[in-house]
């Protein structure tokens, strides 16, 4: 595989991570708004806010997804330090 065939892959697996991301974010929005609203109907506004829970656990694996998605398919540390290794040579 030539280089430029390669740097094709990496730029679609990356369009392909946020794609994914963006229909995450909105199945996040979407669920956890329905949860919000239950909670409202159900026990109201003094009670104790139980969808944070979902709102922070899945949240969390949310931010982890948007740094793949956004910062993480740049070049591997690996490739950096192999192509480092081989310039000292």
């Amino acid at each position: 595989m030539n280089n430029e065939q390669q740097r094709d892959e990496q730029l679609w697996q990356t369009a392909k991570a946020r794609v994914a991301f963006r229909w995450s974010f909105l199945s996040y929005f979407l669920v956890n708004a329905f949860l919000v609203v239950i909670w409202f109907f159900t026990s109201g506004p003094d009670s104790y806010f139980w969808p944070i829970w979902s709102m922070m656990g899945w949240g969390l694996g949310l931010a982890f997804q948007y740094f793949h998605a956004f910062y993480g398919n740049k070049v591997s540390s690996t490739q950096k330090e192999y192509e480092k290794l081989k310039n000292q040579q």
